[in-house]
């Protein structure tokens, strides 16, 4: 009897969490194991590097320019959430709309990257070349901190790029209705993709340009 009882008892609940959201956290967690050993091998180079061979990152970069790049993609997260609300709400108008200011702002970030990038080119500072003017004199810094530089935000940006295409097409399948009556899980998906990036970004910003 209590053999037979146990084959008929219902299966205990879950989660409640669908596949297609552990899949999300899962590829987030090996997101997370990446860049922990980018900025990881960043600060050991750091600050093992010899006096005066690391330059300050206001020597080199343009902390005024990031930091409002920085402001940019914070917003783009807010929007993420406000397109996610408008889903549950079935507000077929705020997703469009969300949504494209999402991606309008993520490609902006871009472009503020790709300009930065132009200028510290300009001013001899690559993956394989830094110069340091300090007092007038140029003088060459450590050829890992380009490198380093330029390897980390290089795929931050890779990511937001990846990020941007897909917030485009979702955009797209917003004005084609496919988002509509309260279908969010795909959304919430891609918000949880764009906070983890925007959150990378924010820890970037503070190691590299600020401290």
């Amino acid at each position: 009897m209590a053999h037979a009882a146990a084959v008929n008892r219902p299966p205990e609940r879950g989660l409640d969490v669908y596949t297609q959201k552990v899949g999300m956290w899962v590829f987030l967690c090996s997101e997370v194991m990446f860049f922990a050993g980018l900025i990881g091998s960043y600060i050991v180079l750091r600050f093992g590097a010899l006096e005066n061979t690391w330059p300050e990152p206001a020597e080199v970069l343009a902390v005024n320019i990031t930091a409002f790049n920085t402001f940019l993609l914070i917003c783009s997260s807010v929007t993420m959430v406000k397109a996610f609300a408008a889903a549950q709400a079935h507000d077929d108008q705020g997703i469009k709309k969300w949504l494209l200011a999402t991606t309008l702002i993520g490609a902006g970030f871009l472009g503020v990257q790709v300009y930065e990038y132009n200028e510290l080119i300009n001013h001899h500072f690559t993956p394989s070349n830094c110069v340091v003017v300090r007092n007038g004199v140029e003088e060459t810094c450590s050829i890992l901190y380009g490198s380093t530089f330029y390897t980390m935000t290089g795929f931050h940006g890779f990511h937001v790029l990846l990020g941007v295409i897909c917030l485009g097409w979702a955009t797209i399948r917003a004005y084609r209705g496919h988002w509509s009556g309260g279908n969010s899980r795909g959304i919430e998906i891609l918000g949880l993709y764009w906070h983890f990036v925007d959150l990378v970004w924010i820890i970037l910003f503070t190691i590299v340009y600020l401290i």
